[in-house]
């Protein structure tokens, strides 16, 4: 009995060619020989893969679909990321469908399974966490050809494309110490994601090895309402720490707004440093002094991993994380 859900990567193992050589010969697509056409017909077929028609009438003609899984669409990052993402998939032919995982374990395992019995020919995804995502995304990449972005899966043999944290870290806090900080806290996500867990440890490292304070940090979640909540925990300690290094732009928006409610000024009593570098950044008064991740670089690094996955599914596992650099402005270096 032929099966309802056979995707491009089944059809592309059973002829012995790459998943980007069967979605240019089920399309109709140049560069391929009328033999390498027949060849591929006859093996989707005997499979029983179908042409997902309304998906190729909704993209008048250009080739595969590629999935992506973020954990909250509305984080400016996920936006810029993505966009750049489809940018560059479109190039090669590409298109992107989007899924919102909300953060929850199980949304996500929900959005990946959904976009597998879609047959989507590759999936992005941003893991909700870094280990109850294992079983989901390890599932997925069996199924299909898969690309971490950002965050990743502890211990789970994938490709992985994000940024370099460690140095990210090292630039706002050598910044802010620059200029006279010396009691600087850390602001930022949990140890739920490999993110959160990553810039903490750069962050505690960085301390050390500068012999600064050892100041209690404050964690939560990367929305800006953790960004406020953490301040009036400072704020309840006792004297506030010279500067305040954001694990992301959101969650430094947060701290600005409520530093200000409370009548401290930024930078000449606080300074705040974020991380991302996305339009937040130029929106908060004053502008964000934040580490700007390269964009365009992940996009483009992470769509030539999928597509070296989808074309040789046996091939090393590309692990890549990219230099960010630092945007200073008015949130640590006070306006002439």
């Amino acid at each position: 009995m032929k099966r309802a859900s056979v995707t491009l990567h089944e059809v592309a193992a059973a002829a012995g060619v790459s998943i980007a050589t069967v979605s240019r010969a089920l399309n109709g697509k140049d560069r391929v020989s009328s033999r390498t056409a027949e060849h591929v017909a006859e093996v989707a077929e005997r499979l029983g893969y179908r042409v997902n028609l309304i998906g190729r009438g909704l993209r008048a003609g250009t080739g595969a679909t590629i999935g992506v899984v973020v954990p909250v669409i509305s984080n400016p990052f996920y936006g810029e990321l993505i966009h750049r993402l489809e940018d560059h998939l479109q190039r090669r032919g590409f298109d992107l469908v989007i899924a919102d995982s909300h953060g929850d374990v199980e949304r996500e395992s929900d959005r990946l399974r959904m976009l597998v019995e879609r047959r989507v020919e590759g999936v992005f995804v941003v893991p909700s966490d870094a280990e109850l995502s294992f079983d989901a995304v390890a599932d997925t990449a069996r199924r299909v050809p898969l690309v971490q972005l950002d965050r990743h899966v502890l211990d789970l043999p994938a490709d992985f494309i994000g940024v370099d944290n460690d140095e990210g870290i090292e630039l706002a806090v050598a910044h802010v110490v620059s200029r006279g900080a010396e009691r600087v806290v850390l602001v930022s996500g949990n140890d739920v994601t490999s993110v959160g867990r990553e810039r903490r440890a750069a962050f505690e490292a960085t301390v050390r090895t500068r012999s600064l304070p050892q100041e209690v940090n404050v964690f939560g979640e990367y929305l800006l309402e953790f960004g406020e909540s953490a301040v009036r925990t400072l704020l309840a300690r006792g004297p506030l720490p010279d500067a305040i290094v954001a694990g992301d732009d959101l969650v430094a928006a947060g701290v600005i707004a409520a530093l200000k409610r409370a009548g401290t000024r930024v930078p000449e009593d606080v300074q705040v440093t974020g991380f991302d570098g996305t339009m937040l950044a130029d929106v908060c008064e004053p502008r964000l002094t934040t580490v700007v991740q390269p964009f365009d670089d992940l996009a483009r690094e992470a769509t030539e991993a999928l597509v070296r996955r989808m074309d040789d599914p046996d091939s090393p596992y590309v692990l890549r994380r990219l230099a960010p650099s630092l945007r200073v402005a008015e949130s640590t270096s006070p306006a002439p």
